[in-house]
């Protein structure tokens, strides 16, 4: 059975946590609205003291902001750009159109068809995360996505450039420095002076994650992708420095994210403890990672693999960092998880960063019925058909409408009824009933 050695907060006080996170979300929507332009100006002058003449970049302010990214730092980025483009690109090839004849006379096919406007978020609070301009605009651009629109929030006072670099390499039509709640309103309501896009992605934090969800219907989101969260799963393979330097790496992200760690070993999880504190007094961002350890951190002993894997499907992480005898045992069997990390050579980082997977991930759970981010949420699968014969149209409408008939639905049965009388010659009166 497994066992906790540390346990996170209570679970009744991250949900009043999270009403409160639900209330906020709710008013300021209702704001933008109501009050477009105006409320989004009001709001990020109260958040993010920030309040340009115009929050679109043009064309010169994209050129400053990127002569002021290092040329070092540019390759980086378009590194990076290429890594994640071509793992997109992999992904597309994989995705075809389908036709199909499935009875004589009868087509039926399905396209995918890219979705028309999309705006991505670029979190820049805490960190001005310039990877996740990658995940969004690189792939939505593979997708063949017509209209990219940008935001991310002011940083030190102003757009940051390395993340206007990122935008711009990447591909997005229109650049805005604004951020949280109120960036991800414009874009999905529009105001007068910013047209409304067909889908909001990107991570975020709690309230970002909350406004997604709150706008999921009225525009399509990519998931549900709030504070970030790891698991590490480990046996006696790797050592507590391994274990707590993977788990603060992410817990660093901001004070309610979860980390945890998922071992058959005992002694590891002891040593892992050890070492997270010793790692919490030396890490510069400690003040964020002790936080989210002492109040979401968990450590769980369980007896076998077998556990270890329900245990795992029960958490659904976001990121899972497995370190074992047999990683592949885990990719075998596991089945709720966002992205899996597999063996000490590679980490959460690689893929947050550069690797080419995508960052932008399902959390709070979410993992049990979405995967992440991928070039194919940016499609819309759409079916067709087509009947080609007389005799087909004639065969497929009498099964239609008796089957109409059945469900009382005669108007429908008529659909199919006329053209049974035109295309296969049979006097079938007006909405019959069952023979």
């Amino acid at each position: 059975m497994a066992r906790y050695l540390k346990r996170g907060m209570d679970a009744s006080a991250i949900e009043a946590a999270d009403a409160k996170v639900r209330a906020t979300v709710e008013q300021i929507l209702d704001d933008v609205t109501k009050r477009g332009d105006a409320a989004i100006r009001e709001l990020s002058e109260k958040f993010d003291n920030w309040s340009p003449e115009s929050f679109r970049l043009s064309e010169k302010e994209i050129e400053r902001a990127i002569a002021q990214v290092s040329k070092r730092d540019l390759d980086d980025i378009r590194f990076a750009q290429a890594q994640v483009r071509n793992f997109a690109q992999k992904q597309l090839e994989t995705m075809h159109d389908l036709e199909v004849e499935t009875l004589p006379g009868v087509v039926l096919g399905h396209r995918h068809i890219p979705v028309n406007a999309i705006g991505c978020y670029v979190p820049g609070g805490r960190y001005p995360m310039v990877a996740s301009a990658h995940m969004s605009i690189v792939t939505a651009r593979v997708a063949g996505v017509k209209r990219i629109i940008a935001c991310a929030p002011p940083y030190k006072g102003g757009p940051h450039p390395a993340i206007v670099a990122a935008m711009h390499f990447g591909g997005a039509d229109e650049i805005y420095v604004l951020g949280g709640v109120q960036a991800v309103a414009m874009m999905a309501l529009g105001t007068d002076s910013v047209a409304p896009v067909d889908m909001i992605v990107g991570p975020g934090n709690a309230y970002v994650a909350e406004a997604k969800r709150q706008l999921f219907g009225r525009v399509g989101i990519d998931l549900l992708a709030g504070p970030t969260e790891t698991l590490v799963i480990a046996d006696e393979t790797v050592d507590g420095e391994m274990c707590a330097t993977d788990l603060l790496g992410q817990a660093e992200h901001g004070p309610t994210s979860p980390a945890v760690l998922l071992t058959n070993s005992e002694k590891l999880a002891r040593e892992t403890m050890a070492e997270v504190e010793r790692l919490l007094k030396i890490l510069p961002t400690a003040d964020a990672a002790r936080k989210a350890w002492e109040d979401y951190g968990e450590v769980i002993v369980c007896d076998s693999y077998e556990e270890m894997v329900r245990e795992a499907d029960r958490i659904a992480s976001e990121h899972v960092q497995v370190m074992t005898r047999d990683p592949d045992y885990f990719l075998n069997n596991m089945r709720n998880y966002g992205a899996l990390f597999l063996g000490p050579r590679t980490n959460v980082a690689y893929g947050d960063k550069v690797i080419g997977t995508n960052h932008t991930l399902p959390t709070k759970k979410a993992a049990r019925y979405t995967g992440g981010l991928w070039v194919g949420k940016f499609l819309k699968t759409c079916t067709y058909q087509k009947v080609l014969t007389d005799e087909a149209s004639a065969l497929i409408g009498e099964y239609c409408s008796r089957l109409c008939v059945l469900e009382g639905f005669l108007g429908h049965a008529e659909q199919a009824n006329i053209r049974v009388r035109r295309y296969g010659g049979r006097n079938v009166p007006y909405a019959a009933a069952a023979e």
